[in-house]
């Protein structure tokens, strides 16, 4: 009989590349999941990893084990999150990965709720740009995902992943009160294209956003700052050192020296979505906390 540890600390090392990154998803160390893989190797008789220099890479046979520890790993997760989960008693414990901004705008007022409700679900919450929470739901480190995409910039959404859009958020660019452009009712890429920028880091969507305005100009930002906090981005257009693409939710009252003025041609804006595994969806604790998402999002952003 094979062990079903044992096959999940197998698909642990496929999901993430190594031993040692699969112990610390596991909560384990390297040297039990070592044993674990030893321990699948004795119950079926056959070499799952093969050493690649300093690392490991899965055998034919191991490929095909962790196949079928997949499918394995995953109706077990479905049995846990439906038949045997009450569906008017959400509780337990939910992983959720949200962008910063959402954890301000969405989640943070969805905890309030649930405080004020009793709610005998617990939520844990680790900010992270969309691509990483959608693999950290992709691979089980994380149940539920509050993504976004830009209209330029599409996300990746993984065979395994259900896909629920949430709401449409809008950007604008922020603008010190003093620059010629602050009175006008909005602006366009062309308008931009001399200006001094604050971004977020290279590499990140929001950054990859700002980049997309400019294709086509044969010209890219001037981007001179780079901070992954909007709060930052808001403090330096303040101050007047640079101007600001930033989304409205979860965005602070602006200071009396800021001004934001919606883009056009194309507007810039990000569609809100959720995600979670397949055989999530009929969990309750997915579709309460979906639930009141929703609600948090109509509320905070009813256009």
């Amino acid at each position: 009989m094979i062990d079903i540890s044992a096959l999940r600390a197998l698909v642990a090392v496929e999901q993430h590349g190594s031993v040692v990154a699969a112990s610390d998803v596991m909560g384990y160390s390297p040297s039990a999941v070592s044993q674990q893989i030893k321990k699948l190797e004795k119950q079926t008789g056959v070499a799952v990893l093969e050493r690649n220099g300093r690392g490991v890479l899965l055998t034919e046979r191991g490929l095909a084990l962790a196949g079928y520890g997949r499918r394995i790993m995953g109706e077990l997760e479905e049995l846990q999150a439906t038949l045997l989960a009450d569906p008017a008693k959400p509780s337990g414990l939910l992983r959720l990965v949200a962008f910063s901004t959402a954890c301000r705008g969405l989640v943070g007022p969805v905890l309030g709720r649930m405080a004020a409700a009793h709610s005998a679900l617990d939520i844990t919450v680790l900010a992270e740009d969309p691509r990483e929470a959608v693999q950290r739901v992709a691979s089980g480190e994380a149940e539920l995902a509050v993504v976004h995409n830009w209209n330029s910039v599409p996300l990746v959404i993984p065979e395994n992943l259900a896909h629920e859009d949430l709401c449409v958020d809008q950007a604008d660019v922020l603008l010190n009160s003093s620059h010629p452009l602050a009175a006008s009712t909005a602006v366009e890429r062309e308008d931009l294209l001399d200006e001094t920028w604050i971004s977020t880091p290279a590499g990140a969507i929001c950054n990859e956003a700002l980049l997309q305005i400019f294709a086509g100009l044969g010209r890219i930002p001037d981007i001179r700052i780079y901070d992954p906090d909007f709060s930052t981005h808001i403090a330096m257009v303040e101050q007047g050192v640079a101007i600001a693409l930033v989304p409205r939710l979860g965005r602070p009252p602006l200071p009396p020296g800021v001004v934001a003025v919606p883009v056009i041609k194309p507007v810039q804006q990000r569609s809100v979505g959720i995600v979670y595994r397949k055989t999530m969806t009929a969990s309750p604790n997915i579709r309460h906390v979906v639930g009141l998402l929703r609600e948090v999002a109509t509320d905070e952003l009813p256009g």
